[in-house]
């Protein structure tokens, strides 16, 4: 008998942490989303940020480096506005999406990859078995696709280029599940009030990091440059 009120109040508790975490992720998208777009659209704008591109992208690697070694030991309204940051910056240099691609091609993209992150994120909550030792051969693939993007900016194969891009489609989507699992289990070790938010918008970064490095692979391998 006490085994199912322990049950339903972990799955609550998973519940909720979960919810945090991927409203954090939709809030960012979002304002990617609209900043991108609003740029876009604004040929002032536009043209500053193209301009500051390396400043600004610089800044992205800067908060990005500062949340991830950091966000847990920040204050979740600093945590949570420095997140906010990162993605309003990313919608800027993100901008230039919009004129390289047909609009076309950018919603395919998206659709392709909110799909396809969605089930590998319900994949890594589901699944039973444990992922975490999955979490090295990440990491030395990310390093290796990294190395490899590096080379091919020098001798611009297009093979090496698709097979870059079919690397790094599978292997963001094998993180969104991993990540999804760890987030999962996190919530399962019974985090709760500030170290819960900022839990929730840590896990919120790397599910967003998931998602828009899976997008920008979908986006070349469906190509659709603007004449």
């Amino acid at each position: 008998m006490q085994t199912y009120p322990t049950t339903a109040r972990s799955a609550d508790v998973v519940r909720t942490f979960m919810a945090r975490t991927y409203s954090w992720m939709a809030a960012g998208l979002a304002l990617t989303a609209g900043v991108a777009y609003l740029t876009s659209t604004n040929d002032a704008l536009m043209l500053q940020v193209m301009q500051l591109r390396l400043p600004l992208i610089l800044a992205q690697l800067a908060l990005v480096f500062v949340l991830s070694l950091f966000a847990q030991r920040l204050n979740s309204a600093v945590a949570g506005a420095l997140f906010i940051a990162y993605a309003a910056l990313t919608g800027l240099t993100f901008s230039a999406l919009l004129l390289v691609y047909s609009q076309s091609a950018v919603t395919a993209a998206f659709v392709s990859t909110a799909g396809t992150f969605a089930l590998m994120s319900v994949a890594g909550f589901v699944i039973k078995r444990d992922l975490s030792a999955m979490g090295r051969f990440f990491m030395f693939a990310l390093i290796g696709l990294f190395v490899a993007m590096i080379v091919n900016l020098f001798i611009a194969s297009g093979p090496l280029t698709l097979i870059i891009s079919v690397v790094g489609v599978l292997l963001f989507a094998g993180l969104t599940a991993y990540d999804t699992q760890m987030l999962r289990n996190l919530a399962l070790s019974g985090v709760q009030g500030e170290m819960a938010e900022r839990a929730a918008i840590n896990g919120a970064l790397a599910l967003y990091l998931d998602f828009v490095n899976m997008f920008l692979f979908i986006l070349r391998l469906f190509g659709g440059s603007r004449d």
